[in-house]
């Protein structure tokens, strides 16, 4: 919800950037993907290196997809982009994106960009190994042998969240050299915390969790929003405290809710869990 009213927080659609032993990774392809891409774009041209670029998907629900058709790094020949992400109600996950991109609702179809892509699906208890920055990514199940991972690799743990409708939500846990980032957005918490999400959590060095609403709101008997797949703040800051993470960032932001809203819900968070804090648009957090 960009406009007067969030220019200290910000308003764009979820995107997280992740850098990590030389590698990009990006979480969802809301609206903020489109400054990252020009980002990414104007590096590549100061340096002359191609790009490679991990795209993790939660889900394909709109608000975390909209912005792909205009990640100007797509429609580069010199970009390799892995992306990694649910298959849902029988649709791939190439199938949703060919969609979202599909005339006449854009000018420009999937198959017209330039870049090099490998789309695959993942899954509970998969494991995503990232080596050398400019070797594609390797993808281990259940049945793959997981324990030889090397130590300096950038390995990225998925959970299927069962929390959010019509098929549920991914969970990534970012792992680099004894540092930790799980994002869990558009997942709902439990009364006393969500003991599984919590076990996943164990330990992060930052926790980026969904915190939609605040208390009263979602308590509100008007507007029944038990079942929509989001959180409270409190619901968040239970699984930070259970989990005994260091950080905690309050990530999903209701459009509803203006700067002012999202200061105060802070605030009341830092009462509960020092370590919380509301994520804000350009936020550099380093572990």
């Amino acid at each position: 919800m960009p406009g007067s009213t969030t220019v200290k927080v910000g308003g764009n659609t979820p995107c997280i950037e992740v850098r990590a032993g030389g590698h990009l990774l990006i979480v969802d392809a809301g609206t903020g993907i489109i400054s990252l891409g020009q980002d990414i774009v104007a590096q590549h041209r100061a340096t002359g290196e191609p790009m490679y670029v991990t795209i993790l998907m939660t889900h394909t629900h709109h608000d975390h997809t909209q912005g792909f058709p205009f990640f100007l790094p797509a429609r580069n020949s010199r970009c390799t982009l892995y992306i990694f992400g649910p298959k849902l109600l029988e649709e791939d996950l190439q199938g949703v994106l060919a969609r979202a991109m599909a005339p006449p609702v854009f000018p420009l179809g999937l198959e017209e960009l330039n870049s090099q892509r490998h789309i695959r699906h993942i899954r509970q208890g998969d494991i995503i190994v990232l080596t050398d920055p400019a070797a594609p990514p390797q993808l281990l199940g259940l049945n793959d042998d997981q324990s030889q991972v090397p130590a300096d690799a950038v390995t990225v743990r998925v959970q299927l969240s069962y929390n959010h409708p019509l098929g549920g939500v991914l969970i990534f846990r970012i792992s680099y050299r004894g540092r930790c980032a799980v994002v869990a957005t558009d997942t709902e918490g439990y009364v006393g915390g969500d003991r599984r999400l919590a076990q996943f959590v164990h330990g992060a060095d930052l926790l980026i969790h969904d915190a939609e609403y605040d208390e009263d709101e979602y308590a509100d008997q008007s507007v029944i929003r038990q079942g929509w797949g989001h959180s409270t703040w409190r619901m968040a800051t239970d699984v930070a405290r259970i989990a005994g993470v260091k950080r905690l960032a309050l990530f999903h932001h209701n459009p509803g809710h203006d700067d002012t809203f999202l200061e105060n819900m802070e605030r009341k968070a830092q009462a509960v869990f020092p370590g919380a804090f509301i994520a804000r648009e350009g936020m550099a957090v380093e572990l």
